[in-house]
């Protein structure tokens, strides 16, 4: 079983997701932006052993953290598509952009694919590469819980800004309509921001995404 907390971090409320294998209590942080030490506080009061780090895309608010929670865990980190290393070599203009202050460098381990699989413990995440908002977005998925987590692909009643470097509304549209809502109308998400959701009622009622507009 893959159990998870979701903990927002800085002030752009990300949500970065600690998931966990219920069995062998080793867990993930998805997108640590920021806030290494409530992160930690978090994985702590779990009890859950960091094994690594996944990454949705390359956007500062999603990544701050993660050199600094990388070197003093020893953690590796996987994820995003490669596609994002752009994002990723450009932290320091990302901070001057955001107002963050500097943040750690890093390079990921192992950048991830369409089909790849990640290891939570004993649980297994497929990998979805959904560009758009990002080049090298990728969404985390666990089919025998039927959950997601989709980074800034989609959010409750919206998607993905489109106007950074390397962002496309029409392949983010794409993205979510061939390749997110294959996965089926029960499947529930965390996105980058804001609330859950499920793919059935985005499908349904999100304007962005249910042929009333895009």
């Amino acid at each position: 079983m893959l159990r998870y907390r979701i903990i927002p971090v800085t002030p752009f409320q990300q949500n970065c997701t600690l998931v966990w294998c219920d069995d062998s209590m080793e867990g993930a942080l998805i997108d640590p932006g920021g806030d290494s030490q409530r992160l930690l506080a978090a994985v702590r009061e779990e009890g859950v052993t960091l094994t690594k780090i996944l990454l949705t895309h390359g956007h500062l608010d999603h990544v701050g953290a993660t050199g600094e929670l990388a070197s003093s865990q020893s953690l590796p980190i996987e994820g995003p598509h490669q596609a994002d290393r752009f994002w990723i070599d450009a932290l320091p203009q990302q901070a001057q952009m955001f107002g963050f202050p500097p943040s750690q460098p890093f390079q990921p381990d192992r950048w991830l694919e369409q089909g790849d699989t990640v290891s939570v413990g004993k649980e297994n995440l497929q990998v979805l590469h959904c560009p758009g908002h990002t080049p090298g977005h990728v969404v985390f998925y666990h089919q025998p819980s039927r959950w997601a987590q989709v980074g800034d692909v989609l959010f409750k009643g919206s998607i993905g800004r489109t106007d950074f470097p390397g962002g496309d509304h029409q392949t983010l549209l794409d993205a979510i309509r061939n390749n997110l809502f294959l996965l089926g109308d029960d499947v529930s998400f965390v996105p980058g921001h804001g609330p859950m959701s499920t793919l059935g009622e985005e499908r349904r009622s999100n304007p962005f995404v249910s042929g009333r507009m895009g």
